[in-house]
């Protein structure tokens, strides 16, 4: 499981030997079969998840108990919902996951002390952080300004491989259409190809 997110903190920055061998005593390791939570909507988000193996959704449910999806999490990503982790403040989000998935784990104040044992993983999350605001914002951007077909098109590009693992309907729900509108799209797609 560790060389997962060994590679993929290796692709923002350098690890030793020794690096690996703290980072290591800070995590646990979690297995949740799939449809199982590991964060409830209202529960406080106590440990961050890396995704060693499987897929995760981050999702809301508004008050007519319509689901919306934030983010998917497959291998070499992290969930969590980031205000309560970080805040102590009730979730808002619901994260469970899509398929069978292990996830190692950290707690708010391994996190912290592990920024300051391995002072080169504080960079690591910032750059993280970072990514993340762009991506957020590229997202928000796209919603406004582009066709439901053109979103479709973009996800499916930049994650071709992914999208075959997530079920039509909650690709619709990330999308913020209704499944109907997803099924023309692609049938649309299909037919002009």
């Amino acid at each position: 499981m560790f060389d997962i997110l060994f590679s993929h903190i290796q692709e923002k920055v350098s690890l030793n030997d020794d690096d690996k061998e703290k980072i290591k005593t800070f995590f646990v390791s979690k297995k949740l079969r799939k449809r199982q939570y590991l964060l409830q909507e209202g529960d406080v988000c106590k440990q961050m998840a890396f995704v060693a193996k499987g897929l995760l959704r981050s999702y809301n449910v508004d008050d007519k108990g319509d689901e919306h999806m934030s983010v998917f999490g497959w291998e070499g990503w992290w969930l969590s919902d980031l205000n309560s982790f970080l805040t102590g403040e009730p979730a808002v989000l619901n994260l469970d996951a899509i398929e069978d998935s292990e996830l190692l784990m950290i707690s708010r104040a391994d996190y912290e002390a592990l920024t300051l044992t391995v002072p080169i993983m504080d960079r690591y999350f910032r750059i993280l952080y970072q990514n993340s605001l762009v991506t957020k914002e590229r997202r928000l951007i796209s919603s406004i300004t582009h066709s439901a077909e053109e979103k479709y098109v973009q996800l499916a590009e930049s994650n071709p491989k992914i999208i075959e693992r997530i079920p039509q309907n909650l690709i619709a729900s990330y999308l913020g259409i209704a499944p109907e509108t997803l099924s023309r799209i692609k049938k649309n797609l299909a037919v002009r190809k």
